[in-house]
């Protein structure tokens, strides 16, 4: 469980979600708004007032437990649906942020799959 990729993986996990998640909280990566359907998307999200900040929390504290190596089966489990979204949205409405989208899953993926264990008993019977 704890090969050199794995660490290496969790180690470039929780520093993406840092980064962008305090990106969303204080917007010092430049990144131009996406154009179409993305940005309407992006924008009605963003009038809410509150979806970006919870991510942004959300990942950052995500973020911080991979880099500690505390409770990683359970923020691994937190992280699944947000990076299953971040890669839905790419997918569908902006294909030229994919790649990194697709890192995120992976890397979400394969620890989950790492940590198989610690998940096994949430599916006896």
């Amino acid at each position: 469980m704890n090969s050199m990729f794995t660490k290496i993986a969790r180690i470039l996990l929780g520093l993406m979600l840092l980064v962008f998640g305090a990106n969303k909280l204080f917007h010092f990566l430049p990144m131009p708004p996406p154009e179409g359907v993305a940005g309407d998307f992006l924008s009605s999200l963003n009038t809410t007032g509150y979806i970006f900040p919870v991510i942004g929390v959300l990942e950052i504290g995500i973020g911080i437990l991979l880099l500690l190596k505390k409770w990683v089966p359970f923020a691994l489990i937190v992280l699944a649906p947000i990076s299953f979204n971040i890669l839905l949205f790419h997918l569908f409405l902006d294909i030229p942020g994919l790649g990194i989208a697709l890192v995120v899953v992976l890397f979400n993926t394969i620890l989950i799959y790492k940590h198989w264990e610690k998940y096994r008993p949430l599916f006896k019977d």
